[in-house]
């Protein structure tokens, strides 16, 4: 199997997993991420299966300054549906790199390791993700702007062509190069450019708000 080259050049993602640990499936539950395992996952490797392996990769390491991110130990929630636009294709990924999965995933041992219901939906967020760790409440927002990496005008008339079905061998070849190169753009040249990965702390209160007396009920 032969990927692009610039794949190996894509920092990968090491978490600790205590269900693979528990099952003796890696030792010491430590797994390991690449890019590619992205692109295996989804079947393609585009700006989104790039902008999804990425952006989680950036949250993860804010989320986990200083130790190794515990995969199921983060809920992710989504600001649009998994059908509307490319949300299926992030979670796709997200679930892979984090676990969180929706209420159809792995319900866990004996009350332990539970995935299920860790991706939701919350439609007021202000950004188009948000990672919170479980054990205690930290959170992160994180967004992507790809209209900052316009792609090539040739890559455009590439693309129509296809759309109509005049595309040839060797425009789909060529096609196929400035698509890759896009994406190695964004992972490479670009992946500190936080006008495009957007990750955002959130303030404690907006995940764990605060205690509010009723004052009336204690004074009267």
């Amino acid at each position: 199997m032969k990927l692009p080259d610039f794949f190996d050049l894509v920092p990968r993602l090491r978490v600790r997993d205590p269900l693979a640990a528990t099952l003796g499936c890696a030792e010491g539950g430590v797994l390991e991420y690449s890019y590619a395992d992205a692109v295996r996952v989804t079947g393609h490797s585009c700006p989104t299966v790039a902008a999804a392996y990425w952006l989680t990769w950036l949250a993860l390491a804010e989320l986990y300054p200083t130790e190794l991110p515990q995969r199921g130990g983060v809920r992710v929630e989504f600001r649009d549906h998994e059908r509307q636009g490319s949300t299926g294709v992030f979670a796709s990924v997200v679930q892979m790199l984090t676990g969180a999965a929706n209420d159809g995933g792995f319900k866990g041992i004996s009350g332990r390791f539970s995935r299920a219901g860790l991706q939701r939906i919350s439609p007021d967020l202000p950004l188009f993700m948000r990672f919170t760790r479980l054990d205690d409440g930290s959170a992160v927002d994180a967004g992507v702007d790809l209209s900052l990496q316009p792609p090539d005008p040739e890559l455009n008339g590439l693309l129509q062509r296809l759309e109509s079905g005049e595309a040839d061998g060797p425009a789909l070849a060529r096609l196929g190069t400035l698509w890759q190169r896009r994406v190695r753009e964004l992972l490479i040249d670009r992946a500190s450019d936080r006008g495009i990965f957007i990750v955002r702390r959130v303030e404690r209160w907006r995940t764990t708000p605060p205690l509010r007396l009723n004052l009336r009920h204690k004074m009267g």
